[in-house]
């Protein structure tokens, strides 16, 4: 079976030798995605809510770059610096996947990449079609 790097652009993680997403036949593996903007710093240092937004933003610009989506969600990873934060996350989760919701783990971590950085999103998908 095939193993295909899948890049988006910009691609603020390609300096850290990660891949956006590894696609292999119809599965999709998606790495880390945090509340990064375009230049590839965190948005609103300090607002839980506008960088949690942004990090699905980031994980759905994945999805569609190895040709999956939102709805093709299998498995989701979700790490927070705060457990305070379940609640709002519970909430952006409506927001971002519908039913049936993807099977998820919620995980505490002392830090993220950067200090900056509240949430990490990585996640499996389906993907249609061939592999890309």
């Amino acid at each position: 079976m095939n193993i295909q790097q899948v890049r988006t652009e910009p691609d603020p993680y390609a300096p850290y030798l990660l891949s956006q997403a590894i696609r292999t036949g119809n599965l999709l593996f998606i790495s880390g995605q945090a509340g990064y903007g375009d230049d590839g710093l965190i948005v609103g240092n300090d607002d839980f809510d506008m960088q949690a937004d942004q990090a699905f933003r980031n994980l759905q610009r994945a999805l569609v770059a190895g040709g999956s989506s939102l709805g093709k969600v299998i498995k989701v990873t979700i790490f927070l610096t705060s457990m305070k934060h379940f609640g709002k996350i519970v909430e952006v989760r409506r927001k971002w996947f519908s039913q049936p919701y993807p099977a998820d783990t919620i995980v505490e971590v002392s830090a993220l990449y950067t200090p900056e950085a509240m949430i990490e999103i990585e996640a499996i998908a389906m993907a249609e079609g061939e592999s890309i």
